[in-house]
């Protein structure tokens, strides 16, 4: 019989585990839980997850709870009987009264390799810390921020040039695929669970809007290395003076070259790209993005934007 499933998940990083899971041989999604609708775009009309979209495009039923921990929803999801939870980039933590519910109890797909970066965003976090491999974690959940026990891992390098969101949509594919390699072997009672580690744990926080500002001071690497990891949220930008006029500027595309300046100088300004001096080495930025407008290669930026 079917592996009887309610899938629980919100962010892009969930989709591909949803998808994956709609093989009718070995999976019966039953249900899925997502995030409710919230505002977006200028309109500010609410709109639904990708995981919504998705599983409504395929026929299934979804929930939509404000808070996990509501009664009245642990109730509904006792009715579904799964023998499993699945839960991928959901954004709420659950209450003992879900951990505990089904048969298998609750599994997640966690985007490192545990305990390293346990928390919201291990993708940016590994890339930032110059990481050169990362990977995915299969886990049962217990009631800690991704204290969980393993039940199976999948590393993968980083590459050198690899931005947050390519990283991510390699490490969703990879998650997934793990995923549907590590439940049917689970409940079969083949894989047991490894308690981790937790004095060899990292944290992996949320980014914000302001750990895109490029803080000159720092190392180049350092901030080339910011600037892939926030991309493509919330970039990486910096005032630059424009017409002699301080001006939002989102930068896309760095190398880091050998340099000697004051942090924040702008050593050089021509179509191969502005070079601004940083706390060690400095930054060849190659494209450009002013607050409300187009993206702009450095010989249309330095044409329309004289920089001082």
């Amino acid at each position: 019989m079917p592996l009887r499933i309610v899938f629980m998940g919100t962010a892009e990083l969930a989709r591909a585990s949803l998808r994956a899971l709609l093989a009718p041989d070995l999976f019966n999604v039953v249900a899925v839980v997502t995030q409710p609708d919230r505002p977006k775009g200028r309109d500010l009309k609410p709109q639904p997850s990708v995981v919504k979209t998705t599983a409504l495009e395929a026929g299934l039923q979804v929930l939509q709870p404000e808070k996990a921990r509501n009664p009245e929803f642990v109730s509904s999801l006792a009715e579904l009987k799964p023998e499993v939870i699945v839960v991928a980039a959901y954004g709420q933590i659950l209450p003992p009264s879900i951990l505990e519910l089904p048969k298998f109890g609750c599994v997640n797909v966690h985007a490192s390799l545990l305990p390293k970066y346990r928390g919201a965003a291990p993708i940016q976090w590994a890339i930032i810390d110059n990481e050169s491999e990362t990977g995915v974690t299969i886990m049962r959940m217990a009631a800690g921020l991704d204290t969980g026990d393993i039940l199976t891992t999948k590393a993968t390098p980083i590459g050198p040039d690899e931005t947050g969101e390519e990283l991510h949509d390699r490490l969703a594919l990879l998650g997934a695929e793990l995923l549907v390699n590590t439940l049917p072997e689970y409940c079969s009672g083949a894989i047991q669970p490894i308690p981790q580690d937790n004095a060899a744990a990292t944290y992996a926080r949320k980014i914000t809007r302001e750990d895109g500002r490029l803080d000159w001071s720092l190392p180049a690497l350092v901030l080339r290395n910011r600037l892939r990891a926030f991309t493509p949220w919330p970039g990486a930008y910096a005032e630059l003076s424009i017409r002699g006029k301080p001006r939002t500027v989102k930068f896309s595309r760095a190398t880091v070259v050998p340099s000697l300046g004051q942090p924040g100088q702008i050593l050089q300004a021509d179509r191969n790209g502005v070079v601004i001096a940083c706390g060690a080495d400095a930054l060849r930025f190659e494209q450009f993005q002013l607050e409300g407008g187009r993206k702009m290669t450095a010989a249309e930026f330095i044409a329309g934007h004289p920089l001082f």
